[in-house]
């Protein structure tokens, strides 16, 4: 029996389409009330392993419970405990909000002052309760968004998922979402599994973080832990008037990572700067910028998962 805290627990769970695995023997444990960071590239896998947590489609191998659930067994169970709040938006323009919010009740099987009530507390979580009666299509983005957002609310899941639920929007609604994620794992006690390709998203708002590649978890761990174990802060330092000799010998320094010449200056980032200022004490030069750069979570996904494009 999954200990109750755990919501969701999944071990050697894979899932092929035809010669390509999309998941590779992932196992992991989310638990109750925890914001859960899903970061990985594009075709990384994140989708199939959504759809399967959120019993859209079966693993090939493998089991786990959501929500103490069986992922096999019990899928109309667990339907019942999850939401997912799709990138794109899943509204229709031409209704009110209202109406989205009644159509999308009707389909999780609400009624009457229940269905009222629910939708009630839904537009005041969005704080849209004066644009209830409006069409969707006179929305702002950020304004849709936390439309999108409250749908996901409405059968009170006990975990969602969030895919990218603040693309294109501005700071004040980013802000807004933001706050409502955290009053829902807060107070409610809410599972959140959380997409994003904006690093700094994930590294202020989430728990933990799975840095997640090619269908494997490549890693696991705070924001803070990873960007210790991964990320090498660096010294940026700019000098004018260069010789060449200099750039040529500065390269060959260890704790240098980049020496770059860049409108008649040398930019050199490095991680220990004593070897780099004697040096520059050699050639009688003047350090025109010194700076200490911090490494971050872009630096820990682009160091685990590479630099090349995906397609």
């Amino acid at each position: 029996m999954t200990d109750i805290n755990t919501m969701i627990s999944i071990r050697n769970i894979k899932k092929s389409y035809g010669d390509y695995t999309v998941i590779k023997n992932l196992s992991i444990d989310i638990r109750k009330g925890e914001i859960i960071g899903l970061l990985g590239p594009n075709g990384a896998g994140k989708t199939t392993l959504i759809s399967i947590l959120s019993t859209l489609t079966l693993p090939d191998e493998g089991y786990g419970t959501v929500c103490n659930y069986d992922l096999y067994t019990e899928r109309n169970k667990i339907k019942k405990n999850v939401s997912v709040v799709p990138q794109d938006l899943a509204l229709y323009p031409t209704l009110t909000a209202y109406d989205n919010l009644s159509f999308y009740a009707d389909l999780y099987g609400l009624k009457g002052n229940r269905k009222k009530s629910r939708i009630k507390e839904a537009l005041q979580f969005a704080q849209l309760e004066d644009w209830a009666h409006k069409r969707i299509d006179t929305f702002s983005g950020g304004m849709k968004r936390r439309i999108n957002l409250v749908i996901g609310l409405l059968n009170k899941p006990k975990v969602i998922f969030l895919d990218e639920p603040t693309v294109g929007i501005d700071p004040q609604s980013r802000n807004h979402i933001f706050n409502c994620i955290r009053h829902l794992v807060e107070e409610l006690g809410i599972t959140v599994i959380y997409t994003t390709h904006h690093m700094e998203e994930a590294e202020m708002l989430c728990h933990r973080v799975a840095i997640y590649d090619k269908g494997e978890i490549l890693d696991i761990d705070t924001p803070k832990n990873l960007i210790t174990k991964y990320g090498e802060n660096y010294l940026e330092i700019a000098i004018s008037n260069i010789p060449e000799e200099f750039i040529h010998k500065t390269k060959m320094i260890a704790d240098v990572k980049s020496c770059t010449l860049v409108d008649k200056k040398v930019i050199i980032q490095c991680v220990d700067s004593f070897n780099v200022t004697r040096e520059v004490q050699k050639y009688n030069l003047k350090i025109e910028l010194f700076n200490v750069k911090n490494s971050n979570l872009e630096n820990v996904f682009l160091h685990l998962t590479g630099k090349n494009l995906r397609s």
